[in-house]
């Protein structure tokens, strides 16, 4: 098997489970603990009820992962005409894109290459349109495919990225593409970097942020849709008749005796008798629904007032940033992960630019707290007022004769 086909075999593989991890973002997920009577309660009118925590938990995490730019190692000064790429390639906003297919499938993929007039040319990439061939020794990228279909899917097309080549592919079928032409790649490696979600040494192809609390939400939305059903079904109070004879049709069927809409029920049996049962109390799945909210709140990392725990917002800024401490460090953990990725990235429009290697770079991150202006004005002003003090209470030392000042 050549690398072709080899890349084409595991894009297919992972085909199901992008789907899976595709329908828990966007809450269309199957319920999975949805029974066939439950569906008939129901008339068919709720065929999955979805809490959607997973999208919440990604979108949470990429609102705070912005990149504000790029500089050199050991330099303080960020590299404005690198930021000003950057910009015209709208990374911006696809970089955020980017982090957001990252943390739901678990990896996403950049291109770096070259426009026409010789300025660097930058896409994001899906993982289910693009898959790589890793080194097992170096964990670099040794061979990458992209490959996508016509809008009539009668068409197929790829691009296979290699160390010194880059070749075009297309065809009617997956398993009959036929090279249209093949340039050579003067950067030595396939210009394509993986911005992958690692949490252990081997998690090449990356893990969904989302994998921790998946069967935590379908039991949530197991309990949602039990409240449903209950509601639907027994939450109104249901009346019943002792008495009356059981009328059939001609298929055997029990006639009902009353339409369910009279509001009085009347019956000429003098020993007929009529009763109401009482309605079901939906208090346990109260209860329950917020245990298992806590759970997934605390495997997440997401503060009780971003899940709706505890009722009112925090009432004050230090509450806020007291409740937000483990989801801001989980982003700074992220912004270490993600930020040699993107330095590479720059690294590599850099060196489409000049033609040579540049200097190493490193990822320059907006703050992950939550900060409002004037929290920022005021921790400047101590920060002024507690230097000013230092230096007013360590005078200066007297120079001794004979030693040096």
């Amino acid at each position: 098997m050549n690398t072709l086909e080899t890349l084409q075999q595991k894009l297919s593989e992972q085909t199901a489970e992008l789907t899976k991890l595709d329908q828990a973002y966007e809450g269309k997920q199957p319920g999975a603990f949805l029974t066939q009577k439950e569906r008939e309660a129901l008339a068919n009118r709720l065929l999955a009820l979805s809490v959607r925590f997973p999208k919440l938990l990604v979108t949470s995490l990429a609102e705070r992962l912005a990149v504000t730019g790029f500089r050199a190692v050991g330099e303080t000064e960020a590299d404005k005409e690198l930021h000003r790429l950057w910009l015209a390639n709208d990374m911006q906003e696809q970089s955020h894109l980017a982090h957001i297919d990252t943390l739901t499938y678990g990896r996403s993929f950049v291109i770096v290459w070259a426009r026409a007039d010789g300025s660097p040319l930058v896409t994001v990439e899906s993982p289910k349109q693009m898959t790589a061939l890793y080194d097992p020794a170096t964990g670099a990228i040794v061979a990458a495919l992209k490959q996508w279909k016509s809008r009539d899917e009668k068409t197929t097309y790829a691009f296979l990225y290699e160390a010194d080549s880059i070749t075009r592919y297309e065809g009617t079928a997956e398993n009959t593409l036929r090279v249209v032409d093949s340039i050579p790649n003067p950067l030595g490696e396939p210009p394509v970097v993986s911005l992958v979600n690692r949490q252990r040494l081997l998690d090449v192809d990356g893990v969904s942020e989302m994998a921790d609390i998946l069967d935590l939400t379908d039991a949530l939305n197991k309990t949602m849709t039990d409240a449903m059903v209950t509601s639907e079904r027994f939450a109104r109070p249901q009346r019943y008749a002792i008495g009356l004879e059981i009328v059939e049709d001609e298929d055997g069927n029990v006639v009902k005796p009353f339409d369910g809409n009279d509001e009085l029920w009347q019956s000429e049996e003098p020993d007929t008798k009529f009763g109401q049962f009482d309605a079901a109390r939906l208090d346990g799945y109260g209860d329950l629904t917020a245990t298992l909210t806590q759970q997934i709140g605390a495997i997440a990392g997401l503060p009780p007032h971003y899940l709706g725990l505890n009722g009112d917002q925090p009432p004050s800024a230090d509450a806020i940033r007291s409740a937000e401490a483990s989801l801001v460090a989980k982003v700074i953990g992220k912004q270490r992960t993600y930020g040699r990725m993107w330095a590479h990235v720059a690294e590599l429009m850099v060196r489409v630019r000049d033609g040579v290697p540049g200097k190493q770079l490193e990822t320059l991150w907006a703050a992950p707290d939550t900060r409002t202006p004037g929290q920022e004005a005021d921790a400047a002003l101590k920060l002024a007022q507690v230097e000013q003090i230092r230096k007013q209470s360590a005078p200066e030392m007297p120079v001794q004769e004979g030693t040096a000042a």
